[in-house]
């Protein structure tokens, strides 16, 4: 599967009860990103999706459901359990350090991923958004 994480500098998921994920230009990439397959979530993230894509999947488990190739959109959930399932990791960085209360427990360098693409954009509330691609060795 692939997973979509957003992270502050010190992989800070959210910061005082607070997500980091409502720039609408991100989530616009992120349904853009996941076309051509299913985009699974848990109800806590569906609503960054006032009118859901079709593709969208919502399930409490959807970590461990999601099928090999689906997309997963994570706010908060631990990754480690499921990491031999994750074959490519998508980091969506603010570029900034925020006093987060959880942070991703998964370090794609640290579990001896591959950083293979880098991009900048801007987004609608930050100037510059950095998107980092993860794979699985």
């Amino acid at each position: 599967m692939n997973v979509i994480c957003f992270v502050d500098n010190r992989y800070g998921m959210r910061f005082n009860g607070r997500r980091l994920s409502r720039d609408r230009v991100l989530l616009q990439r992120v349904v853009e990103l996941s076309q051509g397959s299913a985009l699974w979530t848990d109800s806590f993230s569906r609503i960054l999706f006032p009118d859901p894509p079709e593709n969208l999947v919502v399930s409490e488990n959807f970590l461990e459901e999601a099928p090999e190739g689906a997309f997963c959109l994570d706010e908060d959930r631990p990754l480690l359990p499921v990491a031999e399932r994750i074959a490519c990791l998508y980091l969506y960085c603010w570029n900034r350090d925020y006093p987060s209360d959880e942070k991703l427990d998964l370090i794609p360098q640290e579990q001896g991923m591959e950083l293979v693409r880098t991009e900048d954009f801007p987004g609608y509330s930050h100037e510059k958004i950095t998107l980092e691609v993860w794979q699985a060795r």
